[in-house]
């Protein structure tokens, strides 16, 4: 039993992490604060794409970039999610939306935003900014179809307190990405920024689309010219080195210790994931009794974040529709032959039994089939579309008693 108070634990697995405990991604932040945000407070608009897996971190960096951009680029931060959208005008309820919500790291400039755009604001309280949802939805078409003008109009609200531009990040494009007019929406609007009249200037705008690298793809096809305006940023997964940091800083911030062989236990199991490595230490912060994280509590934490992440990401999908045994017998043979994001079928195979041989080729179907895998760049290649689920069955595996280190 927990013997000890517990506070506020320092882990978000389901949030961007603060930017008191961001660690890591030193180059890519820099290019973006360079190439992107410095050419942008000069006047020059940029348009980046800021990719990497699932779970790999890209709305953290997103929200950390424009917090320093707003700080000492003076690019006003503007971030919409298009989680829900599915259609030009969403895009622009989306744009209006977080436009109303910025100024989060500066509440004056919030304030000025809002006042400027009363009409789609209730009441202020502790808990932020009651937005009148039907008025939005009336004005999504013409933000939408004005973006560049709306966020002009923008710019010069706040222009008086040294705002040299704005910072515009487009989130969750899942959705959006397979729509035919978002790609010619994207080009448009870089072509008509740039070809501003005698005697005018272009937006400064710093236009950032996150999300996974085969969702540019789809952009791209949808009109091939829309490529050539991405910077394209790539994010990789965190080092040793940077997730020992990261635990180590996330924990010392609530007085804790951790002991080294936990550290090792955890960065192993995580990967270099920052959602991972938030799941593993928010279960190792509630399971520990004593203030100090050893490696018994981080062999515990292991287990639960191999369930949790598997309710959330894989469950459903990958173990619920393979119903056989030997297909999730071969399944954990896949996992148990590391962590590569490919699989070569003979090497499978090589691993089986008689009967699990004979379904082999069924199994692989079925993957390719729930999208969990793809054929690889070579015969009998297999890969993985997502690294959480090939994280999770590695996880889910090697948590297996006989398998812990």
């Amino acid at each position: 039993m927990t013997t000890m108070q517990k506070g506020r634990s320092p882990f978000s697995p389901d949030q961007p992490v603060t930017a008191e405990l961001f660690v890591g991604r030193h180059a890519q932040i820099e290019h973006i604060l360079t190439r992107g945000a410095g050419q942008v407070a000069a006047g020059k608009p940029v348009t980046m794409f800021l990719e990497g897996e699932y779970g790999i971190g890209k709305t953290s960096i997103a929200k950390f970039v424009q917090w320093i951009s707003e700080r000492d680029k003076k690019l006003l931060g503007i971030y919409a999610t298009l989680e829900r959208a599915e259609s030009m005008d969403d895009i622009g309820v989306a744009v209006l939306e977080g436009t109303l919500r910025a100024g989060v790291y500066n509440p004056n400039l919030g304030e000025k935003i809002r006042d400027g755009l009363a009409k789609y604001v209730g009441e202020q309280s502790l808990f932020g900014v009651t937005i009148h949802a039907e008025a939005l939805k009336k004005e999504g078409p013409r933000i939408a179809h004005g973006l560049l003008p709306f966020l002009s109009e923008t710019l010069a609200r706040v222009r008086n307190d040294g705002m040299l531009g704005v910072f515009l990040v487009l989130d969750e494009i899942n959705g959006i990405a397979r729509n035919p007019r978002f790609a010619p929406f994207l080009k448009g609007l870089s072509d008509i920024n740039a070809a501003t009249a005698p005697g005018q200037t272009a937006l400064p705008l710093l236009l950032m689309l996150v999300g996974v690298e085969e969702r540019r793809w789809e952009i791209s096809a949808q009109h091939a010219s829309v490529a050539s305006i991405f910077d394209i940023v790539r994010i990789e997964c965190l080092s040793e080195d940077e997730m020992k940091d990261f635990y180590v800083r996330a924990f010392e911030s609530v007085k804790y210790t951790v002991e080294p062989a936990a550290l090792d236990v955890m960065t192993h199991y995580a990967a270099g994931f920052p959602k991972i490595m938030h799941i593993i230490g928010n279960a190792a912060y509630w399971i520990d009794t004593d203030g100090c994280i050893g490696r018994d509590d981080a062999m515990q934490a292991i287990v639960l974040a191999a369930e949790d992440v598997g309710r959330k990401y894989v469950d459903q999908q990958v173990y619920q529709a393979l119903r056989s045994k030997d297909y999730h017998s071969i399944l954990r043979k896949i996992a148990q032959m590391g962590m590569d994001m490919s699989f070569r079928r003979a090497d499978v195979s090589r691993g089986l039994t008689e009967s699990e041989r004979k379904k082999l080729d069924n199994f692989l179907t079925k993957m390719k089939a729930l999208k969990v895998i793809r054929s690889g760049a070579v015969s009998g290649e297999y890969v993985f579309n997502m690294r959480m689920v090939r994280l999770y069955i590695w996880l889910k595996s090697t948590t297996e008693p006989r398998s812990m280190p």
